[in-house]
């Protein structure tokens, strides 16, 4: 993402708690919680999108897009996959026996 200037990320109030209670919970799946890591250190620490993304093995692209879904909606937006679609895969017993 060479040429894209890194803007001032900012959270709000309510979301920075929020984001705090999801990790404290240990109930929040690994990629819920990676990605709010991502959005607290970006926040709270004005940390370059590079350095994030080594430190927690993301690709920078990776990093921007997370961030991108907070700006241009919400945080719901920036931690959980928007539904796809198509048919959900379905796995059974009787497709997994015999292989």
């Amino acid at each position: 993402m060479r040429g894209r200037k890194p803007g001032k990320f900012q959270l709000k109030p309510t979301d920075k708690a929020y984001l705090r209670k999801l990790l404290r919970d240990g109930e929040t799946s690994w990629r819920i919680a990676r990605r709010a890591q991502i959005l607290l250190q970006r926040a709270d620490k004005e940390q370059r999108v590079g350095s994030l993304g080594e430190k927690f093995a993301q690709n920078a692209s990776t990093i921007w897009r997370i961030c991108q879904r907070y700006r241009d909606g919400d945080l719901h937006a920036a931690l959980y996959d928007a539904p796809r679609p198509g048919r959900p895969r379905v796995f059974s017993q009787r497709s997994t026996q015999g292989h």
